[in-house]
């Protein structure tokens, strides 16, 4: 059993540095990132929505420029690797014409994650697909918001508190009567304002928080001195009052937990099915891309899995069926659920481990929490909320349990397959009615290294 020790963890992701001591060398569609399996595209997906046009344009980018496969993220992009270092004016090309670039000035800043079921399942006080057009065409319409880094992000909650509980910088809420709120960093405190001005609200904040940050070498709104992170939310009412919008304080418990959505056939929905499918390790091979695609719109959810919106009813339990066929996880049981990793070796040259294969060896019955494998320190795109973190050290794997940026009982298991198998189980604990867990279909039921996830 691992020992009781709180500490703080020990290292967060690139993603959460603190201060502009250099550039914002945050990948995207534009500027690419050199890997050690090739070059990288973060294609910026905001609320993960997706045409079937869209997504078969990314699958035909990745089979001719990359390495074939599609990497979701823990914001809902996409990810292409292993590209030819001079593919980017034909990516560029391509996403254009498919209405994946709106703004190159601004592709980077495009961070939004939203509800993924939002108007699906008659669960949420309201849609927010509408927020989402809105903020989005805010943002690419503003020539301030370049200046947001590409680890800024927003976050568009129906009020099921999804969303909310993933620490975005700026939260809009929905609630009863027309209403929404708006969160300003990680605290309780909230604004509320009319729902049709809420995207307007989320820019404003933001262009505040880019005043706070010229002064402060901030990147996100956690980054702020603890004085001017409690002066935003006033500023930011100052703003919205000066422009006309109504707007007053509030307080809203952020949830502790962020929950994704269980998967199968989504209830709800009387003329059109959606089903939510998970991607082990977030990885798809062309042919389960193509599958995808080709089944209806997709949101990409912030935990790596996929919601297939506009099937026919009468198709969607044989789609189901191929999905799991194709090694996609459709339904409670399956051991992947919860398990995730970052690149590792052989893509990154900072890992210490392949945590992906080591992930797969370990995998076994689905675990009371979830479980994150890193390569270093750095522990790129570990998740929110309450979790096990095994970390590659050179002394072998660090397995703590993680509570937002707290850890405890750390120990250090050597690299032995077995033990490091046993260790990750018992610190997951069981779960014998896993929620959101999946089951695998035929090509997905082996316990070693699911399709797609191949480092």
């Amino acid at each position: 059993m691992l020992a009781a020790m709180p500490a703080s963890l020990p290292s967060r992701s690139p993603g959460d540095a603190c201060a502009r001591s250099s550039g914002d060398a945050c990948p995207g569609a534009l500027r690419l990132h050199r890997a050690d399996d090739g070059a990288l595209a973060r294609i910026r997906i905001p609320g993960g929505a997706l045409t079937p046009r869209q997504a078969g344009v990314l699958g035909q980018a990745a089979e001719r420029l990359g390495d074939g496969e599609l990497h979701l993220t823990s914001r809902g992009n996409v990810q292409l690797r292993g590209l030819a270092p001079d593919c980017g004016t034909e990516l560029a090309a391509l996403l254009g014409e498919a209405g994946l670039l709106p703004s190159a000035r601004h592709e980077r800043v495009r961070n939004v994650v939203a509800s993924p079921l939002s108007g699906l399942d008659g669960l949420g006080a309201a849609d927010v697909r509408p927020w989402l057009t809105g903020l989005d065409g805010l943002l690419c319409a503003s020539d301030g918001a370049t200046a947001l880094s590409g680890r800024f992000l927003f976050a568009l909650d129906d009020g099921r508190g999804d969303v909310d509980a993933l620490g975005a910088d700026l939260t809009l809420l929905a609630v009863g009567a027309g209403g929404g709120l708006l969160r300003v960093g990680p605290g309780d405190a909230v604004l509320r304002v009319p729902a049709p001005d809420a995207p307007r609200a989320a820019l404003t904040a933001a262009e505040a928080f880019l005043d706070a940050a010229r002064e402060t070498g901030a990147w996100r709104v956690k980054d702020l001195p603890d004085d001017t992170a409690a002066a935003l939310p006033a500023e930011v009412v100052r703003r919205l009052r000066e422009a006309g919008v109504p707007v007053a304080p509030d307080r809203r418990p952020r949830p502790l937990e962020a929950l994704p959505p269980a998967h199968g056939r989504v209830p709800g929905g009387r003329r059109e099915a959606s089903l939510s499918v998970g991607v082990p390790l977030g990885r798809l091979d062309p042919e389960q891309w193509r599958l995808l695609a080709g089944a209806g719109g997709l949101r990409l959810t912030p935990w790596r899995g996929a919601v297939v919106t506009g099937v026919a009813p009468d198709r969607a339990d044989g789609l189901l069926e191929e999905l799991s066929a194709a090694g996609l996880i459709t339904g409670p049981g399956s051991p992947w659920s919860g398990v995730g990793a970052c690149i590792g070796q052989p893509g990154c040259a900072k890992s210490l481990a392949d945590v992906r294969a080591e992930a797969g060896a370990a995998v076994g019955p689905p675990g009371r929490l979830p479980v994150y494998w890193s390569g270093c320190e750095r522990r790129c795109g570990h998740p929110h909320g309450e979790w096990i973190d095994v970390v590659a050290t050179p002394d072998g794997h660090r397995i703590s349990h993680a509570r937002g940026e707290s850890a405890t009982g750390a120990a250090t298991v050597r690299n032995d397959p077995a033990a490091l198998a046993a260790a990750v189980a018992e610190a997951r604990g069981t779960n014998p009615e896993p929620r959101g867990a999946h089951t695998p279909g035929a090509r997905g039921a082996r316990t070693s290294e699911p399709r797609g996830a191949r480092s």
